[in-house]
């Protein structure tokens, strides 16, 4: 940072942000080392951060200076998970265009941020995720199923901070390096859709072993009943940028 520009320099992106456009600048983040990233932030921004709240792992919080942290559940997700997701959704849904939103995304935000779609429940979710883990599915397969059980994930919190600039640092542990698949990519356009979820509960023979409304609400997607997930071109996404 130079006096009010923050440059960002990414593997193929290199942003200039002029600070003294916005009315805030908030910090969000989710990951095993969100507290980490945000101490970080919170020594980069100094005074122009106006607050924010990151969700970690158990055993991986600090105590930062304007940065709320909350410690949840990883691999399965507890009531913190929850709680934690509700706070990165109110903070980002009422972020407006004069706010500069500097998510801080790594490895274990899938399993830490948890906000089912309506009516599924924390349990619910749960049984699938203990479900979709005994069966051998892949991470791509396992994704594909909880964005589309997630108002979160895929594209989800992207589409809850728009208009909001959305800057996302990410550290990836995933191989290739896809944001789509990065924390079940909550800020990235999702290309799956409801009718690939059902196939993949099919392929494993699922049916009998997830809870009845994660099978209704998945049905009710493909039937066109519940919008899909947010894609490439949507709107959500043309005031924010994913930087690896």
């Amino acid at each position: 940072k130079d006096g009010r520009l923050l440059t960002i320099h990414g593997p193929d992106a290199e942003i200039s942000e002029d600070l003294s456009r916005y009315r805030q600048v908030i910090v969000l983040g989710v990951g095993k080392a969100s507290a980490r990233m945000a101490a970080a932030m919170e020594n980069i921004l100094e005074d122009e951060l106006s607050g924010g709240f990151v969700l970690t792992k158990y055993g991986h919080g600090l105590s930062l200076r304007k940065i709320q942290v909350l410690e949840a559940g990883h691999p399965v997700p507890d009531e913190n998970s929850l709680a934690g997701a509700r706070r990165m959704a109110q903070m980002a849904g009422a972020a407006d265009d004069s706010t500069l939103i500097i998510n801080l995304i790594s490895g274990g935000g899938s399993s830490l941020l948890c906000l089912p779609a309506d009516p599924i429940s924390l349990e619910d979710k749960r049984q699938t995720t203990d479900a979709l883990l005994a069966s051998g599915a892949n991470i791509d397969e396992m994704n594909c199923i909880r964005k589309h059980l997630s108002k979160v994930k895929g594209g989800g919190l992207a589409k809850m901070a728009s208009p909001a600039r959305l800057i996302n640092l990410i550290l990836s542990d995933v191989i290739g390096d896809r944001i789509d698949t990065i924390a079940s990519g909550i800020t990235a356009p999702d290309p799956t859709t409801f009718a690939d979820a059902l196939s993949i509960v099919r392929k494993y023979a699922l049916d009998d072993k997830l809870p009845q409304a994660v099978r209704d609400y998945l049905d009710q997607g493909n039937k066109g009943k519940i919008p899909e997930t947010p894609k490439a071109g949507d709107p959500a996404f043309s005031n924010a940028v994913n930087i690896i």
